[in-house]
């Protein structure tokens, strides 16, 4: 598979998932939007290990719509146009309906919900024909056993995939794929972070291989949801879980 010649723009790449899909990508010949909020190092980091003629770090709130229009503007503004747009940006709030705040719910949403939504708008019109939008949900949308402390995060995810649904539909249009990709549990900072060990090991317990995936594993699917292989697929939740769901 060869990305040559793609310009893909990944939200919240300075780490996890993002972090190993822009290596993945840029590995295949993509040239990289590295979008990061805070870790500058880290996306500065990136840019020189793919080549500054093919990777651009840019700061931005991935959830406040001044950012992202300053982020697309970058983007066109450097490679002309978005082939690929990846709106990987999240948090992982631990909230049941009781411990919800109103803050909780407005910060889980504008990043999860309302910056995906209209970073997608924002793009729309710099992506060619061909070209994709892949949206990052989650397998605890369809987990039955699952902790009600993930209900903020799970109904901001399932929007996230109600999206991607719909907006094929209405893009097709223009000839833009849309998709989600939905990780199980994958061994990031995001999803390691305040958890033990013992912990950890239950969880991997849920799977039938007994493990959690890996950043590359979920980078690798998103890859080729990038590329020409994956031309007639449209509307999909793609489940990366190792069977756990």
């Amino acid at each position: 598979m060869s990305l040559s010649g793609k310009v893909i723009l990944i939200t919240g790449a300075s780490k996890g998932i993002g972090k190993a899909t822009a290596l993945r990508v840029a590995g295949e010949g993509a040239s990289i939007v590295i979008n990061y909020l805070s870790d500058e190092s880290s996306a500065q980091v990136l840019v020189k290990e793919i080549g500054e003629d093919r990777a651009l770090a840019v700061q931005a709130d991935a959830s406040n719509l001044d950012d992202l229009d300053r982020l697309v503007e970058a983007a066109v503004a450097k490679f002309g146009r978005i082939d690929v747009l990846i709106p990987n940006a999240g948090i992982l709030p631990m909230r049941d309906l009781e411990h919800t705040t109103e803050q909780d719910f407005d910060t889980t949403y504008s990043l999860m919900v309302k910056g995906p939504y209209f970073l997608a708008q924002k793009a729309a019109p710099h992506i060619p024909q061909g070209g994709r939008i892949i949206f990052i949900s989650t397998g605890v949308t369809v987990v039955s056993n699952i902790n009600p402390a993930y209900l903020l995060y799970a109904s901001a995810k399932g929007a996230v995939e109600q999206m991607a649904r719909i907006m094929a539909k209405d893009l097709a249009r223009k000839g833009i794929l849309v998709n989600a990709v939905a990780p199980g549990p994958t061994t990031t900072g995001l999803f390691l972070n305040g958890k033990s060990e013992q912990m950890v090991k239950m969880v991997a317990g849920l799977s039938p291989f007994n493990r959690i995936g890996e950043p590359n594993e979920i980078a690798n699917v998103i890859a080729f949801m990038c590329g020409n292989d994956s031309s007639w697929i449209s509307g999909q939740i793609v489940r990366v879980n190792g069977a756990m769901a």
